[in-house]
């Protein structure tokens, strides 16, 4: 009888609320009793027993009669949480991803899931991200930071969703209680999006609102998206009013991201904001000898030759994923075929990735180096300054992303803070014939080529 209501209840709950409502607030509950007309249910958490008690109680009771239930109140209860006997310990072993997000009681926001392997002691930390981790880690300590929001920053595979995963997993860990709600600058969108067609805008807003530790990853991707720029301002708002920490990670600094409405670039700006560059090295071959360490447990029988670590370091350049991406596939062909792994072997199996990394310069790092040899600020070479101190560097950097890049030209002006390709046509002429007369520019460009190639 009591399952027969609960279903029939749940099948029309479902088709009334909706499957991102009844998925994140009706499935996880369980109705215990029908008793003396109380209808008593559990819910998993304290944080959703609250949130279902002001938001659906009402739909709850009025489903349950429909089905024939004769309950004249709802008694919403946690579950109760049973101890359970320690593990025994296992071989290592690939984690699974789990949803971030706990809150009261274990609960879930139902963020997006976080991946095991993202931790901080799996963090390699080197010159280039020393100060993103340090500044990562004073986060994720859980008291007091000087600095909100937490702004990351930096292209393809240098680390910064990794130090977000690391910051929720070691919050998690250190105070199981807090809200922490992960979740990429799309899925933001989604659920924003979803409340709207669903007409459930304040449970977005009481949702976001309710967290204490809010991140966003890839937060370029709201750029252009008048409404959603709109709500993750109030939402931004609302939360630092209130003391919340919150972390945001993005593929460029905030004065670069295109068609972001300048109040919000002005907010991210207010807090502490780092750049993640391009990995040296040393780096390099730091993450390389971690990983080969964790290979070597999974591939016992397998002998790495001296040198090839060494070899991937200097050859593989791009960006992080690259780089461990070779060592799987490298370690893994020499399992199958049961070979050493010598420099040939890496060659012969790696043979499409040297080539990309032969030729690959990003103009990221084309205006890093340039900036750095003049002495000039980044912002200042992207940004609309014309000083004679920084358009010329500014002219050489956009010379030397045509000649060393296979970028076109509209692209390498978006680059240069949204320019116009006759903008850089003009640049690159101007160095041209400058090259042929001033001596000092032609040695300056010579050792810049050299210094991006090595």
């Amino acid at each position: 009888m009591i399952s027969d209501c609960w279903d029939k209840a749940r099948g029309e709950l479902f088709r009334v609320l909706g499957a991102n409502n009844f998925s994140c607030w009706i499935e996880p509950l369980t109705l215990q009793s029908l008793h003396e007309e109380t209808a008593t249910i559990e819910a998993p958490t304290r944080f959703m027993r609250d949130w279902v008690s002001r938001n659906y109680s009402d739909q709850i009771l009025r489903q349950l009669n429909a089905a024939g239930a004769h309950a004249a109140r709802i008694d919403l209860r946690v579950a109760e949480q049973r101890p359970v006997a320690a593990p025994a310990p296992v071989a290592a072993t690939e984690p699974k991803p789990r949803r971030n997000g706990r809150n009261g009681e274990n609960g879930e926001l139902l963020g997006a899931p976080l991946d095991g392997r993202f931790t901080f002691d799996s963090f390699v930390v080197g010159k280039p991200n020393e100060l993103a981790h340090a500044a990562a880690r004073r986060v994720a300590e859980g008291g007091p930071v000087t600095f909100n929001p937490l702004f990351l920053y930096g292209g393809v595979g240098l680390g910064k969703t990794h130090l977000m995963h690391a910051i929720a997993h070691e919050l998690n860990a250190r105070q199981p209680g807090l809200r922490v709600l992960y979740l990429s600058a799309e899925q933001f969108m989604y659920r924003f999006v979803l409340a709207l067609r669903e007409r459930q805008i304040m449970d977005f807003k009481e949702l976001f609102r309710s967290v204490d530790v809010l991140m966003v990853d890839d937060v370029q991707f709201i750029a252009g998206k008048d409404s959603t720029q709109e709500e993750f301002f109030h939402t931004f708002n609302a939360l630092v009013d209130q003391n919340k920490q919150i972390v945001i990670s993005a593929d460029r600094a905030p004065g670069e991201i295109k068609d972001l409405e300048e109040r919000i670039r002005s907010r991210l700006q207010c807090g502490l904001v780092v750049d993640l560059h391009p990995t040296d090295y040393e780096l390099r071959l730091g993450i390389l000898q971690s990983k080969a360490e964790t290979y070597r447990s999974q591939y016992p029988g397998l002998t790495l030759a001296h040198g090839v670590l060494e070899f991937l370091a200097h050859r593989i350049t791009t960006n992080v994923r690259v780089l461990e991406g070779a060592l799987t596939r490298l370690f893994a062909f020499a399992s199958l075929v049961g070979r050493e792994i010598t420099l040939d072997l890496a060659q012969e199996c790696l043979a499409d990735i040297l080539r990309a990394s032969d030729r690959k310069v990003s103009i990221e790092e084309i205006q890093r180096k340039v900036a750095e040899h003049y002495n000039v600020r980044l912002s200042d070479l992207i940004g609309p300054k014309r000083v004679r101190t920084i358009a010329r560097p500014r002219q050489i950097a956009m010379y030397l992303a045509k000649k060393m890049t296979t970028r076109s030209l509209p692209e390498i002006g978006r680059r240069f803070g949204g320019r116009d390709h006759t903008t850089i046509m003009h640049g690159i002429r101007k160095v041209e014939e400058l090259k042929a007369s001033d001596h000092q520019m032609a040695e300056d460009i010579d050792l810049l080529r050299r210094l991006l190639d090595a």
